[in-house]
C-alpha cells in the first residue's frame, strides 16, 4: 500500500509557477518537486561558461586559522584576502 501511495505522489504535480519571487523561493520549489515531472514545460537553451577563477581547498590547522582570522579582522580584510596576500609575497 505504501508503495502505491508513493507512485501516486510521483504522478501528481503542482503547476509550475510563471515566475518565482526570489532564488530562495525557486530553490524551495525544486527541493520538493521532481524536474522530470516538468519536462514538457522546459525549453532547450544554450549558455557559455567561462570560469576565470579556481578555488583550491588547503587543509589548515584550526588554531592557526583562528589566529590568521583575528589578524585579518584587525586589518579590515577577509581571511582569504590576507592569506592570498601573504602567499603572493612569499611566492614572489
Amino acid at each position: 500500500m505504501a508503495n502505491s501511495r508513493h507512485k501516486a505522489k510521483l504522478k501528481t504535480r503542482n503547476p509550475l509557477p510563471n515566475h518565482f519571487g526570489s532564488l530562495e523561493e525557486a530553490g524551495l520549489f525544486w527541493d520538493t518537486h521532481d524536474s522530470a515531472n516538468y519536462e514538457k514545460d522546459m525549453v532547450e537553451t544554450t549558455c557559455e561558461v567561462d570560469i576565470k577563477r579556481r578555488i583550491f581547498l588547503v587543509p589548515l590547522d584550526g588554531d592557526l586559522y583562528r589566529r590568521v582570522q583575528s589578524i585579518a579582522r584587525k586589518r579590515g580584510v577577509s581571511t582569504e584576502t590576507l592569506l592570498n596576500m601573504w602567499i603572493q609575497e612569499m611566492a614572489s
